[in-house]
């Protein structure tokens, strides 16, 4: 119960937006910890953060997502070819892209509003040389409204929430990143 106080207390700090950024821009690159497990402390420790957390959330998962992208872009060559020789073919690579491609809008709103890994999906946009435009426009739209509702609720909700983090601490965030890991069972099973 002591860390779960001392976790809040530290959240509510002004300086932890830049904390939730940087987690963000982490989770959109290489981890798999779901960004509102860096959000919620903040918001239940003081419901005027909400805002300026969300907003943190929102642009590091933006600049993450754009990172990953051109991770992905460069090592296409080395790195991208590599992952294809071994775990697929060029046919189902090529078959991919195609429905990268055709589904393209459709799959960024479906990775941002779910558990799967927003990571994987930048990265293969930059293997796939989708758009980085409508990939990064498509993201920040579907993301921000992501965390938002997650803001929101904690917002509206924050009392309660409190009593549940302070509980349930260990839990919810175990929780949190089997969630995540589903996400990248579903990915692979795909």
């Amino acid at each position: 119960m002591k860390i779960i106080s001392k976790i809040l207390d530290k959240s509510s700090r002004p300086w932890y937006s830049w904390v939730v950024f940087l987690m963000t821009v982490c989770e959109s690159v290489f981890l798999f910890i779901p960004p509102e497990v860096f959000m919620t402390p903040a918001i239940v420790a003081d419901k005027k953060r909400a805002r300026p957390i969300v907003l943190a959330a929102a642009i590091g998962s933006i600049v993450g997502g754009i990172i990953a992208y051109l991770i992905g872009l460069w090592l296409f060559d080395t790195v991208g070819m590599w992952l294809i020789e071994h775990f697929a073919s060029v046919e189902k690579f090529e078959l991919t892209k195609s429905l990268f491609t055709k589904y393209g809008v459709l799959i960024i709103i479906a990775t941002a509003i779910t558990p799967i890994p927003y990571k994987l999906l930048a990265l293969c946009a930059g293997f796939m040389e989708y758009p980085l435009l409508v990939f990064i426009g498509v993201s920040a739209i579907f993301r921000t409204g992501r965390f938002a509702i997650i803001g929101f609720l904690l917002w509206k909700f924050q009392e309660k929430a409190n009593q549940l983090v302070k509980k349930y601490s260990w839990q919810l965030t175990i929780g949190a990143i089997i969630f995540a890991l589903l996400g990248l069972l579903i990915i692979t099973l795909v």
